[in-house]
């Protein structure tokens, strides 16, 4: 956050480290000796952005399997996220919710890079990025008292005020200004990915769906082309917010709105280069990224590209990063993980066609002489 003054300043910095520490510890669960099986909540507590990622990769909001999966698989995301989509297909779909608005989040963390100030103030929350990157050979032998001497600490330390239960967007001052494009109201049914098979062009509700349980590296990966230059996208954090956002279903008796329940998300929104043609005002272009977990490296890579592929719907893609059809079906991880296996399959078969052909081709470029020997001597 080097571009940015933060309200606080060393205090608030060495608080947000410090609550990492704690989420670090898990609060509840003490470390496993080698000997001993890790527990469920040990990872979902220790290990806080692995099991995030696999929630996310997963497709699938369940913490104690996504647990699980990370546990069975041996800490392999790829497999871990497989575990979670192929439980979900076994699932049966019991209702649909209304869009949900990143508003009504209760947040953990929210940041602006656009802004010094903003509605509500800079909430650093949990957080490696004010940490050196330096080892603490302390963490190689810590032992559960340890663990609960950290969690006291901060409990004794929280402060008497109450947070807001949710913060205003900082869009919507840009909006009210008229600097940002009206929002537009989803289609009545968003596209399903996990029922119809994406054919292109695709509604961006395809695309967001797709990158939101994307692999986070390959999302990253493409993303990090349009940033150093192959597109025109280099966008600015107008807020990125870590939280839990409640679930609004209709009541299955009254059918009036009801909470189920609550998901951490992670949700960025970033604004990039203003439209300049056309008839209307200019306007700042706008990207969306939002994903299961505290995941805020996936969530800026997929803001990038959101802005990306619109750009490419708009213009003709220039770019990869602008191109539907090349984003969208190589940043799955479990589509790429699985491809990438079969060739561990027997493949004898094929491989005996091409070393037959091979050998033919030799022959064709020695003597007539030495062929017919080389022939013969083949059995």
């Amino acid at each position: 956050m080097g571009y940015v003054a933060i309200r606080g300043g060393e205090t608030a910095i060495a608080e947000a480290g410090r609550l990492l520490e704690t989420l670090r510890t898990g609060a509840v669960a003490a470390p496993a000796a080698p000997s001993e099986p890790i527990s469920l909540d040990a990872i979902r507590g220790q290990l806080h952005f692995l099991h995030g990622r696999v929630l996310s990769e997963g497709g699938v909001y369940h913490p104690d399997l996504a647990a699980l999966a990370i546990k069975q698989a041996a800490g392999d995301t790829l497999e871990a996220a497989f575990f979670l989509r192929a439980w979900r297909s076994t699932r049966p779909r019991l209702g649909t919710t209304e869009p949900h608005a990143g508003g009504t989040m209760r947040v953990i963390r929210r940041i602006s890079s656009a802004f010094k100030e903003i509605p509500g103030g800079q909430m650093l929350g949990p957080s490696t990025d004010y940490l050196q990157r330096l080892f603490r050979y302390e963490l190689m032998d810590e032992s559960p008292d340890r663990l609960r001497a950290i969690a006291r600490a901060w409990l004794r330390d929280l402060p008497e005020e109450r947070l807001p239960d949710t913060f205003p967007k900082v869009l919507d001052a840009l909006r009210a200004e008229g600097l940002l494009p009206a929002p537009t109201r989803s289609p009545a049914e968003a596209f399903d990915i996990t029922r119809q098979p994406l054919q292109f062009p695709v509604p961006r509700s395809a695309a967001l769906a797709t990158m939101s349980r994307a692999e986070q590296g390959s999302l990253l990966g493409i993303a990090y082309s349009a940033m150093r230059g192959y597109g025109d996208i280099h966008p600015t954090v107008a807020e990125l917010r870590v939280g839990w956002l409640p679930v609004v279903l209709p009541h299955p008796i009254t059918g009036e709105p009801t909470e189920a329940g609550e998901v951490l998300v992670t949700e960025c929104e970033t604004v990039a280069m203003f439209d300049r043609g056309g008839d209307q005002p200019p306007v700042f272009n706008l990207g969306y990224g939002c994903c299961f977990g505290h995941n805020e490296v996936k969530a800026i890579a997929m803001s990038i590209l959101d802005r990306a592929l619109q750009k490419g719907a708009e213009d003709g893609p220039a770019h990869p990063a602008e191109d539907a059809e090349f984003v969208l079906l190589h940043v799955d991880g479990v589509d790429s993980m699985g491809f990438c296996n079969h060739y561990k399959l027997p493949h004898y078969v094929t491989f005996q066609s091409d070393l037959d052909r091979l050998r033919a081709a030799r022959r064709k470029q020695q003597s007539p002489e030495t062929a017919e020997a080389a022939l013969q001597e083949t059995p």
